[in-house]
């Protein structure tokens, strides 16, 4: 262990040259600087974040959604049948053409009665507006207090007005109380988010966006223990700014709010564009490539830093050409609606038009989390929830 953690902590790797760990074992009296043992307090503080989401959405989002007259749909519930059950918890969730043929001769039901009770039996596991509602209630109360923290703070902040001072004597910058609260905050914010993603709304997108808060954590806390702390303020809260009007456009379509979900997704296309892909870029990287470079220098830390920090440039390119795509398709069929990666499967509509001849196709059926299908009109997984 202790080869482990020498090879770990190895300081031609994490420090500039001529820097050493000793270097930050005794600061002067009032100074402490960013240690890796810090980070540990974010995990009791995210188990209180996810408590504090649990009291919040019983007696605040709940209450809201009440008064918008957002409310829990009853779907249709399947008939039981153990044989089904077994198949659709031990096999699959939807069978094809064969397996429901195959289920059709057992049970000596029509093909149509087999794909009806599979549709009603997701049905019964899709999580309901409410749900959705409330989720989203939360994330925007917390994006729009920590994105109003941050503005404040960095606002007082020199960094903020002249990015140089985000290296002015790096890496012997002392952490200020509201500096480590900032971090601390954010860090924990996502740490509940990685845990409380196997309970909350589970869309087809689970995969990619654990991995996104788990490389978000990642990059957290290597620019905390890497001392980049000032940069990486910068890069939180401009990150922020999106993602607020995301949320709040969400829980506009989640009460059936047309035109001011429209107008929310319009302000946040823009907003996205402006920070993520004009600021971020001539601000951020600017700073971190080349003002970094003439006044510190690159060693190996450096450049993971600011690879993963490219890389994220890249995520945001790709973003945005999602973001475009699903716009058009709104200009086009005139509206954006809602979110559908956890949706009802189908409606009534749909049987009575089978069992009157009449093909009726639902919308948004069919949707891949990354957009490649026709949404239809709504909005896909990608665009709504990757976009920080």
């Amino acid at each position: 262990m202790a080869a482990l953690s020498a090879w770990f902590w190895n300081e031609r790797f994490w420090l500039p040259q001529n820097v050493t760990w000793a270097d930050f074992a005794d600061p002067e009296p009032g100074v402490e600087y960013p240690k890796a043992g810090h980070l540990l307090s974010a995990l009791p503080l995210a188990l209180g974040i996810f408590a504090v989401r649990l009291l919040f959405e019983r007696f605040v989002a709940r209450p809201c959604a009440h008064i918008l007259q957002i409310h829990t749909e009853v779907s249709r519930m399947a008939t039981p049948n153990g044989a089904l059950e077994r198949v659709f918890t031990c096999v699959t969730k939807s069978p094809d053409c064969r397996q429901v043929e195959g289920l059709s001769k057992q049970l000596d039901w029509d093909v149509r009665e087999v794909q009806r009770w599979f549709r009603h039996r997701r049905n019964q596991d899709k999580p309901s507006t409410l749900t959705k509602y409330c989720e989203s209630m939360w994330k925007f109360v917390f994006y729009l207090c920590i994105f109003t923290y941050g503005v404040h703070f960095l606002w007082k902040s020199p960094w903020t007005w002249d990015t140089r001072h985000c290296w002015y004597d790096y890496p012997y910058q002392g952490l200020s109380p509201g500096l480590h609260l900032y971090y601390m905050m954010e860090l924990a914010f996502y740490c509940s988010l990685l845990f409380s993603q196997f309970t909350d709304v589970r869309r087809k997108d689970f995969l990619m966006m654990f991995i996104h808060h788990l490389a978000t954590v990642g990059l957290i806390s290597f620019s905390y223990v890497n001392n980049m702390l000032r940069v990486g303020s910068l890069v939180m809260c401009l990150h922020d700014a999106a993602d607020v009007l995301l949320e709040a456009a969400k829980m506009a379509i989640y009460a059936k709010s047309q035109w001011l979900s429209d107008f929310l997704f319009s302000v946040f296309g823009l907003v996205f564009f402006s920070t993520r892909l004009v600021i971020y870029p001539v601000w951020i990287l600017h700073t971190t490539l080349f003002e970094s470079w003439q006044m510190i220098g690159p060693y190996p830390s450096w450049w993971l830093f600011n690879g993963l920090l490219l890389l994220l440039q890249v995520l945001h390119v790709l973003w945005f050409c999602l973001i475009i795509r699903v716009s058009i398709k709104a200009l086009i069929r005139g509206k954006v609606s809602k979110d559908d990666r956890s949706d009802v499967e189908s409606s009534s509509e749909e049987e009575d038009g089978v069992r009157s001849g009449v093909r009726v196709t639902p919308r948004g059926r069919g949707l891949s989390s990354k957009s490649e299908n026709d949404t239809n009109g709504h909005l896909t997984s990608s665009p709504w929830q990757q976009g920080h």
